[in-house]
């Protein structure tokens, strides 16, 4: 432990991956956050127009994320998790009917592609040699310039697990980034792969247990705090000036920036941070009259639909459409009812109406993985500054923005301090 006090700014997943490993450490920590709750993206909220609580949006992570699983156990919430004991992924061609259970094998060894009840309708074994090409680094490249992007493979796999996995058109996507997701379940085998989804909120899962753990650490944290600019001499962050406040940092005191890139840019003049953004749109429903939930995949892939992916909860449905810059600002009813057109086809409810819905727009939801916007990202160290690290999905984890990317920035920075 290091005498002085870590100011950690920002309350998201990478602020409060670092704040509980360093709270864990028995370093003094005050956590500083601008909004009124912390969790940043990864929030969920009561919903008057449906009547529950849901989501912002449906974040999936994977039985292989090690930082999610070292988070949750650290604030002993691992059982915020749920998901099958196998590896197992639901797909929907909406153009033709079929359907069909991707499964694959639980070991690095990957006998299921010679199963063609557990590979993708229309592919052969050979057809899965392209996934080698996801265990070696491609530098600067997007992933059409090293693998064919058609095919029944592409069209009814990679290209929407991709998709999901990046949040850009995957044929622009970076091969590195994709790579890196791939490295860490699909070739570890499916007990690295097994899907998992927050149960049963965001909030519930990530960020109430970290609070509490906070709070019972002695750890200070501060809402509606907004960090306005650093002041800095001397190769160090001399102060920290809030909204009607100024902390002055002395010698053994420490920061972690772990704010979006753009306030980051604001307070840090010079600082490179990814410019390129994705939206994703979500679409939340109430369950039809007389719909029994527990008939239905907890999460089915759709081919050739406007919804993307279709998540089935005990007391809601969800849509999530990715890289959905095309949609953000459509007419928010014609919306729901296109995104329900494509779940009434999906769980077999045939003109059921609409139901009670919500649709959330996220405009700058993740940077855009594409290798010009990789090689943007910062890495921990912020330059010129000894005593100030960043943290945030947008740094340089070596993963796309998800979560578990998140996290590892938080324990990144952590280490740095």
């Amino acid at each position: 432990m290091t005498t002085g006090t870590v100011h950690v700014v920002g309350a998201g997943l990478a602020g409060l991956s670092a704040a509980t490993i360093l709270a864990e450490r028995g370093e003094r920590v005050v956590v500083s956050e601008a909004a009124a709750q912390a969790g940043g993206r990864c929030r969920s909220y009561f919903d008057p127009q449906l009547g529950m609580t849901i989501d912002n949006g449906n974040h999936l992570v994977l039985s292989g994320n090690r930082a999610v699983q070292a988070y949750l156990k650290r604030l002993g919430a691992s059982d915020r998790l749920a998901g099958p004991d196998k590896a197992e992924f639901a797909f929907f061609d909406l153009n033709d009917g079929a359907r069909w259970l991707m499964r694959p094998s639980d070991g690095r060894i990957p006998w299921w592609v010679f199963q063609p009840s557990r590979r993708v309708p229309g592919t052969k074994a050979i057809d899965y040699a392209v996934l080698a090409s996801f265990l070696s680094g491609h530098p600067g490249k997007r992933m059409d310039e090293v693998i064919r992007t058609a095919g029944p493979l592409w069209r009814r796999m990679l290209k929407p697990v991709m998709l999901a996995v990046l949040n850009t058109a995957p044929e622009e996507g970076s091969m590195d980034l994709a790579g890196a997701v791939v490295r860490e379940s699909l070739a570890l085998g499916g007990l690295a792969s097994r899907p998992r989804i927050a149960a049963p909120t965001l909030a519930a899962a990530f960020v109430e247990p970290a609070v509490d753990y906070l709070k019972a650490k002695g750890v200070e944290l501060r809402l509606r705090r907004s960090l306005k600019a650093i002041e800095a001499g001397e190769g160090r962050a001399r102060a920290l000036q809030f909204t009607g406040e100024t902390v002055a940092l002395g010698e053994g005191d420490r920061v972690i920036l772990a704010v979006a890139p753009a306030p980051a840019r604001d307070l840090l003049p010079g600082l490179a941070v990814p410019s390129d953004f994705r939206a994703i749109v979500n679409g939340h429903f109430a369950l039809p009259q007389g719909f029994d939930w527990t008939r239905h995949p907890a999460m089915t892939g759709l081919i050739g639909g406007v919804a993307e992916w279709v998540f089935v909860f005990h007391d809601r449905i969800s849509v999530t459409v990715s890289a959905a810059d095309r949609l953000v600002d459509d007419d928010r009813e014609a919306l729901a009812r296109r995104l329900w057109a494509d779940v009434a086809q999906t769980l077999g409810l045939g003109a059921a109406p609409l139901p009670a819905w919500q649709i959330v727009k996220e405009k700058r939801a993740t940077f855009a993985a594409t290798p010009a916007v990789d090689a943007l990202r910062p890495h921990a160290r912020a330059p010129g500054l000894a005593n100030l690290v960043l943290a945030g999905d947008w740094t340089q984890t070596g993963l796309p923005a998800t979560i578990e990317g998140a996290l590892r920035s938080g324990e990144t920075a952590a280490g740095l301090v």
